[in-house]
């Protein structure tokens, strides 16, 4: 396996103090008492892959939810123990665990800290305690604040905060305060989203009932480029669409990828493997196989209570299935690769995944976006023009096979 040599863990906890009314993601509130088995099931996923991916290493490590910081500081432990014991991982591991600051103390943070975790993403969404009441937080601004100073006694040097705009009636100033307080705190990755209204959330009904406006597309548009902006002339770089990491050194500048990119991430837009471990979680993986390779995804059943029993009971755990062809494999690079602002579609990458050129595959929409000006080419990538930025998922389409 020496032609794929990197592979992201994820794990996926899916437990939250509160369910947001924007989320949909596989999270549920309510559930302390399956913390314990959810756990063990989690462990025990994990091993029935020590033998498939015993020639792999595991360079980043992902702890994400729903809210990981709801578990105890032994049950992290016996997480992370399970982790080194099953895989082999790299001595330069990029360990990231997402919190909530209204789910964290000092003893939590040295917790992390001590059990290897290197990078903390930190869910703020908002300075403002009207938004943050809209977007049903259980956190203010200020214990956002006293978090992220904990975090730093703790150790932490590499910092990433969330942060979402495009809200109902949110304005300009409100989103630019935000920014600052953000940029007064000088984490080292900040990830910008604009509110979409996901359809069985909360905020779908609401919306649909009148309850609080549609977000404005044209106003998030806006603020889009208002971040991008500030952002830019406080010394952060626009690496991916909706992150930014600060320059490190002068070498950054030049740097396709930022020192503080989220390494873990950088696999899925590189549309790289990755093993995702827990209700709901995802994977990507090529298995060789006869000379060559099959290239899987697939999700695991979201229901808890029902991932324990099948975990415990030694049952497949998949809810889906999806041999990639190379049409979607090819093209899906190209939707990924394309989201990396600074990097683009590396040609040399894509044709050692794919055995063809990006020119070879989409010669037509290559020049028809590029005459549009939403695409750059050079000798050695493919990269959204700033244009494209702002018209990114419209780009990303013209790279999909039609179903």
């Amino acid at each position: 396996m020496s032609d794929l040599p990197r592979l992201g863990l994820y794990i996926h906890i899916p437990f939250c103090e509160r369910k947001c009314p924007y989320c949909d993601f596989n999270t549920y509130a309510g559930l302390e008492t399956l913390y314990q088995a959810t756990v063990e099931a989690l462990i025990a996923e994990m091993a029935r892959w020590a033998d498939p991916l015993a020639g792999r290493t595991i360079s980043t490590v992902f702890v994400g939810g729903g809210t990981p910081t709801v578990l105890s500081p032994r049950q992290l432990e016996q997480l992370f123990v399970a982790v080194h014991r099953t895989f082999h991982v790299d001595e330069d591991v990029e360990i990231t665990c997402e919190a909530n600051p209204g789910a964290v103390d000092r003893e939590k943070f040295a917790a992390l800290r001590a059990l290897g975790v290197n990078r903390l993403s930190m869910g703020v969404q908002s300075f403002q305690a009207e938004e943050l009441r809209l977007l049903g937080r259980i956190h203010s601004a200020e214990d956002a604040r006293v978090a992220y100073d904990m975090a730093r006694r703790a150790g932490f040097d590499n910092i990433n905060l969330d942060f979402i705009f495009g809200l109902p009636q949110q304005s300009a100033e409100a989103w630019a305060q935000t920014l600052e307080e953000a940029l007064a705190l000088q984490p080292e990755h900040l990830s910008l989203y604009s509110l979409i209204v996901e359809p069985d959330t909360p905020f779908f009904h609401w919306v649909n009932s009148g309850k609080i406006a549609a977000p404005d597309e044209d106003l998030s548009a806006a603020f889009y480029e208002m971040a991008m902006e500030r952002l830019a002339q406080a010394g952060y770089l626009h690496y991916e669409i909706s992150n930014w990491a600060r320059r490190a050194s002068s070498a950054d500048s030049e740097s396709e990828t930022p020192h503080f990119a989220c390494r873990h991430n950088l696999l899925y837009w590189r549309n790289e493997d990755y093993l995702g471990v827990g209700p709901g979680a995802h994977s990507h993986l090529r298995m060789p196989g006869n000379g060559s390779y099959s290239e899987q995804r697939w999700g695991n059943v979201r229901p808890v209570r029902t991932y324990v029993r099948r975990t415990c009971e030694g049952e497949p755990l998949a809810e889906f299935v999806e041999d990639i062809s190379p049409p979607l494999a090819m093209g899906e690079s190209m939707m990924l690769g394309l989201r990396l602002v600074r990097e683009g579609v590396r040609l040399d990458r894509f044709a050692a995944l794919h055995g063809r050129s990006p020119a070879q595959v989409f010669e037509h929409e290559l020049r028809r976006l590029s005459a549009a000006g939403l695409l750059t080419l050079d000798a050695e990538r493919i990269r959204l023009s700033r244009r494209g930025v702002l018209f990114g998922n419209q780009v990303f389409l013209q790279f999909l096979p039609e179903a």
